[in-house]
């Protein structure tokens, strides 16, 4: 094992991923990758992976827009298929919110996103399978859909290797290493390895290893459930992911009939310790996303559970990510706070913040995700009544 890289990625789920990816793209020479487990293994591995734009702030949306181009772009570019579909998305919007819908729309078609709602008729048409009942309006987004978790930030890790990049299955990483203000490396059950720059990209567990070299990282560890369900009658079902804010539920699809279902904002968020949670989902959980899930959706009447789990989001006070250096700590960079939206930005903040470490240059609105925005209380606000999109 080398003991000095120029920059070392803590952390291999979708941010960490690709940002070790374009940093050696971006031509830095020495990047190594450390991952406790396995690509993927973290909430990576067990998001929905619902891929939408529909964000309130144009920054969440442009990141979402240049993720989907990174995944139709990986076959070429890397060699390999992050397993997108581009099935469309909907959003079930009930009247309580159709206001903050209509901006929505009206800031991502500013934003060049492909987006509007359906008229009455082409809902009827296009979703048989929906009880429509308290839907008053149906945003609909061709561009949106689903892509498969591992096999994207495996692509990442696969390209990451074949430009030069050093990955270490298998090997957790202690503690950070910092003399004064500065953070040196990292510590690993075979010693100290020193590197220019430390990427926390650990997930639930990046703020105990930020606390490791007393760095102060306002994160939360909630723990979310999911299930899957595959539908027995042979009448139509939907082909496209699904925001439903009047159930609060979301589901998309894995082929042969099978979806994710799982619950949407509002919900209790629970915090727990992401070393010792429960990893099987409640019972009480599944029969209310079961009840949920057959009245809006009547083909699921009957539907057989195929299975049922608890994964972890990494929240940050505003729901949206860190990501960037910090004033007065050279040498470390956080990319952490992904919550439910992690996934479908992760590509685009790893190549984002590639170029922030190996260029110093930055957008403006995106440097707003430095951990810095607390301090001065810029933190960012949703446009349907909290901070989750």
């Amino acid at each position: 094992m080398s003991r000095t890289y120029d920059v070392i990625v803590v952390g291999a789920g979708i941010t960490g991923a690709s940002t070790a990816y374009h940093l050696k793209r971006c031509g830095v020479e020495r990047v190594a990758l450390f991952e406790r487990r396995s690509p993927a293994a973290g909430g990576t591995g067990k998001s929905a992976a619902i891929v939408r734009q529909h964000y309130s702030t144009a920054l969440l949306a442009r990141l979402t827009q240049e993720s989907i181009g990174l995944f139709l772009a990986m076959p070429d570019g890397i060699g390999a298929d992050s397993g997108y579909v581009q099935s469309g998305w909907c959003f079930l919007v009930p009247d309580t919110m159709m206001d903050a819908a209509r901006g929505n729309i009206q800031l991502l078609q500013s934003c060049g996103i492909d987006t509007r709602f359906l008229e009455p008729g082409e809902i009827a048409k296009r979703m048989p399978w929906l009880n429509p009942e308290d839907v008053a309006g149906v945003a609909y987004e061709p561009n949106g859909g689903y892509a498969d978790p591992v096999r994207t930030t495996e692509a990442y890790v696969k390209g990451f290797r074949g430009v030069g990049g050093t990955l270490y299955n298998n090997t957790p990483v202690r503690a950070l290493l910092r003399v004064g203000d500065r953070v040196t490396g990292i510590l690993t059950d075979d010693g100290p390895i020193e590197a220019g720059s430390v990427v926390n990209s650990a997930g639930p567990w990046s703020k105990f290893l930020a606390e490791s070299a007393s760095i102060e990282l306002e994160l939360r560890t909630v723990r979310e459930q999911d299930t899957v369900w595959e539908a027995r009658s042979d009448r139509p079902i939907p082909e496209v992911s699904i925001s439903n804010a009047i159930d609060a539920i979301y589901l998309r699809p894995l082929g042969q009939r099978r979806f994710v279902v799982g619950r949407g904002f509002p919900k209790e968020y629970i915090d727990v310790d992401p070393y010792n949670y429960k990893e099987t989902a409640d019972e009480e959980f599944v029969s209310d996303v079961q009840a949920r899930l057959e009245h809006r959706f009547p083909p699921f009447a009957g539907a057989r559970r195929i299975d049922s789990y608890a994964a972890l989001y990494d929240v940050t006070p505003d729901w949206y990510p860190f990501v960037g250096p910090r004033n007065g700590l050279p040498g470390y960079y956080d990319a952490c706070g992904g919550s439910g939206h992690g996934f479908k930005i992760g590509a685009a903040i790893g190549r984002h913040l590639a170029y922030w470490i190996s260029e110093n240059t930055v957008d403006d609105d995106f440097a707003g995700l430095s951990y810095d925005r607390l301090a001065v209380d810029e933190r960012f606000v949703g446009a349907y009544g909290g901070n989750r999109a």
